[in-house]
């Protein structure tokens, strides 16, 4: 079995503790040891890398993944309507560039193509593709379908009838393709259409039958839930994952703090900031007032995190990357943005981005964190991101990417040699 000595590094294990001086031996695809400070681990034979000071951290996990969205910093996607061929080949190469930038493990939060998602999925698994350990996502389901002309639009429960059978059958469809979660569009999105986000799509009946037949199946839920109704409906049946949780009221911030260990939250700010300071075409939309929407809604998550963050409720970065304007590769800026605009410290963001993205994955004993049993997902970084977290967003800092105990990117040959009998 292949062995891997890191040493001289600094080490953050995702704990959220403060960064310790180490060496860590992996075997096979896992962590085996864990030295602290002069400790010397036994390693005669293995392969040693020398990290000349660097950080050691756990991979990253990306908790709002959508690498059906197309665009990467490499290469940006616009215009007409691809195949599905088409499609599947663009997906593909965004995972890629997400594993270059340092995450190793991508929560889906809706795919461009369910069987194409579960394909790409396995594939990486198998070894056969690079590209992050992926839990797959059914596409974002929303009540009613979408108008071809003049665009899109979200209809309120009040307007239709409830549809139980076709919300149990969409579960019963995404849970024979292989998924492992579906997400359902339960309000509008201003960013999308304007003064649609505290419109409630869904029917009581209709989500209380989505999650009987998830459980039924063995799904995660997802819900896309801006307003404080669609928040207490989703935690009411067992939703397990919120995104965009914008405007809970107080009932919904004591249900939240109540679930505590069993949702996550994603507020996905990536895209707000994004919409603001980087769209020069987001500020013509609505005659500016999509563009005051998105100030007042950052500006109002800026109070509101910290509070959830206070409540102990799990908050994860993921900002909807794969969008022109925010192509996937820039999906560290996150944590920039939890530690500048919303309190959080360094360790406290990392923690969120490595040790909760294990628990998003359902991993949370072997995914996460550098401790023995653990999987060997590792970065090696050229700096100290406890300082300064923005350095992340450099794929040229990542001296090395290990997924599984494999490296997607090796040392420089300067750092590797082999170990010597003391």
């Amino acid at each position: 079995m292949p062995r891997t000595l890191i040493t001289n590094v600094s080490i953050f294990d995702g704990s959220g503790a403060l960064p310790f001086p180490g060496e860590v031996l992996i075997e096979g695809n896992r962590v085996k040891a864990v030295a602290n400070g002069g400790e010397r681990l036994a390693a005669v034979g293995a392969a040693v890398v020398d990290g000349e000071g660097g950080t050691l951290i756990p991979g990253l996990v990306e908790s709002h993944a959508h690498l059906g969205f197309g665009s990467a910093v490499d290469r940006v996607v616009r215009g007409r309507v691809r195949s599905a061929a088409e499609m599947l080949l663009i997906t593909a190469h965004t995972a890629k560039v997400m594993l270059d930038h340092g995450f190793t493990s991508a929560y889906s939060a809706g795919a461009h193509d369910a069987s194409a998602e579960t394909a790409l999925r396995d594939e990486i698994a198998a070894g056969w593709l690079p590209g992050p350990r992926l839990r797959a996502c059914s596409f974002e389901r929303e009540a009613a379908p979408a108008t071809a002309s003049p665009g899109r639009r979200y209809v309120s429960f009040e307007q239709r009838s409830p549809d139980v059978g076709s919300v149990r059958a969409f579960v019963n469809e995404m849970a024979r393709i292989g998924v492992d979660s579906v997400k359902f569009v339960v309000t509008g999105d201003n960013s999308i259409v304007p003064n649609t986000s505290l419109v409630l799509l869904y029917h009581d009946d209709e989500l209380a039958a989505a999650a009987a037949a998830a459980r039924e199946a063995g799904l995660w839920l997802n819900a896309h839930a801006h307003s404080a109704e669609a928040i207490k409906l989703v935690l009411k049946h067992g939703f397990r994952v919120i995104y965009h949780c914008t405007w809970p009221d107080e009932e919904a911030l004591d249900m939240l703090e109540a679930r505590k260990h069993e949702i996550f939250v994603a507020p996905t700010v990536g895209l707000n900031w994004t919409n603001i300071h980087a769209d020069p075409d987001y500020a013509k939309r609505d005659n500016g007032g999509a563009l005051r929407e998105q100030i007042a809604k950052l500006d109002h998550l800026g109070e509101l995190l910290p509070v959830l963050h206070k409540r102990g409720i799990r908050l994860l970065p993921g900002g909807d990357y794969g969008f022109p304007t925010n192509p996937i590769g820039r999906n560290a800026h996150d944590l920039e943005l939890f530690v500048k605009l919303f309190g959080f410290t360094p360790a406290e963001t990392l923690s969120a981005a490595t040790k909760l993205g294990g628990e998003i994955m359902g991993m949370g004993d072997e995914l996460g964190l550098i401790r023995p049993g653990y999987l060997a997902d590792l970065l090696l970084i050229d700096g100290d991101p406890l300082h300064d977290v923005a350095l992340l967003q450099n794929a040229e800092r990542y001296l090395m990417i290990m997924k599984d105990g494999k490296y997607h990117k090796a040392p420089p040959r300067h750092r590797q040699r082999s170990a010597e009998p003391a």
